[in-house]
């Protein structure tokens, strides 16, 4: 199967979806190259970065999932293909 390679951006202003947000990330758990979190208090919202590899639908969907959350916004952004190595 086909995958690509993209981050998705993830804003998070109300900590009460944080357990639902983290309930698809484990579900997506397999696609996950990394993750990193930041709590940037001064604004009073947390910002985390999750690399991925999958299938684009999976993408889409994982995001769309995110994307639903109260007070989570998420934005993909998907490597350019011709600058990847095929390392599959």
């Amino acid at each position: 199967m086909e995958t690509r390679v993209a981050v998705l951006a993830i804003i998070v202003r109300d900590t009460a979806s944080v357990p639902a947000l983290n309930e698809l990330l484990h579900q997506y758990a397999p696609y996950i190259i990394g993750r990193m979190g930041v709590p940037y208090h001064a604004r009073g919202v947390n910002i985390i970065s999750v690399a991925v590899d999958a299938p684009a639908d999976a993408i889409s969907a994982l995001s769309g999932k995110i994307g639903r959350l109260a007070g989570i916004t998420a934005k993909t952004v998907y490597a350019p293909e011709d600058a990847l190595q095929q390392g599959k």
